[in-house]
């Protein structure tokens, strides 16, 4: 959760892709925020309520409801399932790294890494991986490149198996980004991708390995995932653009 004031003092709160209340309607900072699969702030304007998907130049605002569709309960058997699900498949953890794309697929290779360790006695490798520099919509937005997050990989990723986690999937555009991140650190012998949601609606011919909970959703609705290390709490949430009347 992050806040911003607006012209009359009234404190904006936000996380990441809309704003979520304000008792002004003259929000004072201009700062267009992209749906999850975007997840890094570019520029446009602030909007109190709930910010359209690619609405640049003037985010529309509605009302929305939320739907939880994962507890943290939930999450954690998801994350032990994909654990055992990655040994299966790999058969074992030898030559296995993790890498969690930063933000919050990066505290879930962590645990994924924990619960490896539980299956197979084995410690495996987890690094964190910033993508902000090889997104491809910068040309769409006025503030061109983010500030980049320090990548962290502890090790060469040649001749590697590399799960490569996030917590989102959606068009799969992150994941490219990500893909050719981790090709210019070295040549892996096999990258395989874990999720823990699924939204559907692909742009691009990408297809996670592992998968905690597929979640059909509409395109014009939002997936936020909560993680403790990020937010406090483990929760998967659909915010749902209310109809207007």
């Amino acid at each position: 959760m992050g806040y911003d004031s607006c012209y009359d003092g009234s404190r904006v709160s936000w996380r990441l892709q809309q704003v979520v209340s304000c008792t002004c309607q003259t929000p004072r900072r201009s700062a267009y925020l992209e749906p999850r699969e975007a997840f890094l702030m570019f520029g446009g304007r602030w909007e109190c309520g709930m910010a359209s998907e690619n609405t640049a130049g003037g985010a529309e605002t509605q009302p929305y409801t939320e739907v939880a569709v994962m507890e943290a309960d939930d999450i954690r058997r998801a994350l032990t399932r994909i654990a055992h699900e990655i040994v299966e498949k790999n058969q074992g953890v030898r030559d296995l790294v993790l890498v969690g794309i930063l933000t919050r697929g990066a505290p879930l290779a962590d645990r994924l890494a924990e619960v490896l360790q539980q299956i197979e006695n084995v410690e495996v490798p987890v690094g964190k991986l910033d993508i902000g520099l090889y997104r491809d919509d910068y040309a769409a937005h006025p503030a061109g490149r983010p500030a980049p997050v320090p990548t962290a990989i502890p090790f060469d990723v040649t001749g590697k198996r590399i799960i490569l986690v996030d917590e989102v999937v959606f068009t799969g555009r992150t994941v490219r980004a990500a893909l050719t991140a981790l090709l210019d650190l070295g040549r892996p012998s096999a990258i395989q991708l874990a999720v823990l949601v699924d939204r559907g609606h692909r742009e691009l011919p990408i297809r996670p390995d592992f998968v905690g909970k597929n979640v059909p959703t509409a395109r014009h609705e939002y997936v936020q995932v909560h993680v403790r290390e990020v937010d406090g709490e483990d929760r998967v949430l659909i915010q749902k653009p209310e109809e207007r009347r």
